[in-house]
């Protein structure tokens, strides 16, 4: 009888032989004696905050503009209810899918907000007066 053998993408017969690595890594890039790469010169537990306050601000600029595009959204699927009669519970429930989705963006907007509150609430953030 002849053995039956079946392709599969991902699933492989154990009895295959596995390839093995023959690639050489460089010493000096993964090095633990020499700090290198990302984060190289910082310690573990200190943060680079100007990066970090970079982020909240571009993360809440993102939540703002999801809430002004869900918005929209949702006035124009409103409008269109009033205009489609034959559809409107339709473009009904497309509109409070886009009420729902201002009110998390806007949520996470308002999350990201507070976040950079309280950071400069607990002296992270260091102002120069003089």
């Amino acid at each position: 009888m002849a053995e039956k053998h079946q392709h599969h993408l991902f699933h492989h017969h154990k009895d295959e032989e596995k390839p093995f690595d023959t690639s050489v890594y460089s010493q000096t890039a993964y090095s633990t004696d020499t700090p290198a790469g990302y984060g190289a010169g910082l310690d573990k537990t200190e943060v680079d905050y100007k990066k970090e306050e970079k982020h909240q601000k571009h993360r809440e600029h993102l939540g703002e503009l999801g809430t002004a595009a869900a918005t929209a959204f949702a006035v124009h699927e409103k409008h269109k209810a009033e205009k489609d009669p034959e559809h409107r519970y339709r473009h009904k429930i497309e509109e409070g899918i886009g009420e729902a989705a201002a009110m998390g963006a806007g949520g996470f907007a308002f999350y990201e907000h507070q976040e950079k509150k309280e950071e400069e609430a607990h002296g992270k953030k260091h102002h120069h007066l003089f």
